[in-house]
């Protein structure tokens, strides 16, 4: 209830006070004794209107109430009863829950009848265990990134119907999530390992700008692989014999 909430508020104010502030700490020590009077006072209200309600009740009605706390399990599991009524019916139920985890979780559950139940459950997995990938899949991920970027991988992964530890089809995101939770080799250090340069690397062994590397990429001039997606690229190195701009042969070819 409200008044207890101000009460508690109320005493944690009073407890962070500087005691040697006696102003301000006698001042948040007689809210709270206003706060404990009004929770006081609401609580005895309440006990007067438990039992006046109690009184109202015929026996027919006593009775019928008697047989629903005695088939608990019935109106919990009922379609018809609320959420709402449901979370009434657990606080009027328990008054306190202790959880400590271990290998296991334990639940120490203190009635308001004064009885206790000690509840011993297996602790859930986490967030990794319950989305663990199949194996089969992150190997088959390991040899295509060799030879494809996420977006190529993701598609041939799906195509050989496999998926995601939800159950879900590959997408080249799912791609680089996977591939970094699992400790696999980026693209890009797979194919600098094989040699391919950097566009500025290929513009200073063609001596050309790095616009006229990506002229010669799309012109199919130079072999270019990409690296996560189609906008960035490493590039195989032009050997002895790099493409010169203005050789004939060279305008031949891209024209």
């Amino acid at each position: 209830m409200r008044a207890r909430y101000e009460s508690e508020l109320a005493r944690r104010r009073f407890l962070r006070a500087d005691p040697d502030n006696r102003l301000v700490a006698g001042s948040l020590e007689a809210e709270w004794n206003v706060k404990l009077r009004a929770l006081a006072e609401a609580e005895q209200n309440y006990e007067r209107q438990c039992q006046a309600d109690q009184s109202k009740m015929s026996p027919a009605q006593r009775e019928q109430v008697l047989a629903l706390a005695a088939d608990f399990r019935r109106l919990w599991n009922d379609p018809g009863t609320a959420n709402r009524e449901r979370k009434r019916m657990v606080r009027l139920l328990i008054e306190d829950i202790t959880i400590r985890k271990g290998d296991q979780i334990q639940l120490d559950i203190r009635f308001r009848g004064g009885a206790a139940k000690t509840l011993m459950l297996p602790r859930p997995l986490s967030f990794c265990e319950s989305h663990r990938q199949n194996p089969a899949m992150v190997a088959e991920m390991d040899r295509l990134l060799d030879d494809y970027n996420y977006a190529d991988t993701a598609r041939i992964l799906n195509q050989k119907g496999l998926k995601t530890g939800d159950g879900l089809p590959l997408a080249p995101i799912a791609v680089g999530y996977i591939r970094k939770a699992y400790g696999l080799k980026s693209r890009f250090d797979r194919l600098r390992e094989r040699g391919l340069l950097t566009i500025s690397e290929m513009a200073k062994a063609c001596g050309v700008s790095i616009n006229t590397i990506g002229h010669w990429r799309r012109k199919g001039i130079i072999r270019a692989h990409p690296i996560i997606n189609r906008m960035q690229f490493l590039f195989e190195p032009p050997g002895p014999n790099p493409p010169k701009k203005h050789d004939r042969s060279f305008a031949n070819k891209v024209a």
